[in-house]
């Protein structure tokens, strides 16, 4: 048994108008020009996020507290800053 959902949907008056005409030329239903539409859409890969990282670098005009590549150092103060 075929199931299907019925369901509204507001278009532009332009693209319907452009798929009506695209399902005329090619004997399709609306229906099917729609569904392979939104089927394009739903099923394509999403497009990769690139981006760039600037570290900011303030100069604090103090020397800093710890050496962060001095992990046992950088724990030692982390521990101090909790009692």
């Amino acid at each position: 048994m075929l199931c299907c959902m019925r369901t509204t949907l507001d278009l532009d008056d332009n693209l319907l108008r452009q798929a009506r005409q695209l399902a005329k030329e090619q004997s399709r239903t609306l229906t099917s020009v729609v569904e392979d539409g939104l089927r394009a859409v739903v099923t394509r890969p999403a497009a990769p996020v690139h981006f760039t990282f600037r570290p900011v670098v303030i100069d604090g005009g103090e020397p800093p507290l710890v050496d962060l590549n001095d992990r046992d150092a950088l724990y030692a103060a982390m521990d101090e800053q909790d009692r």
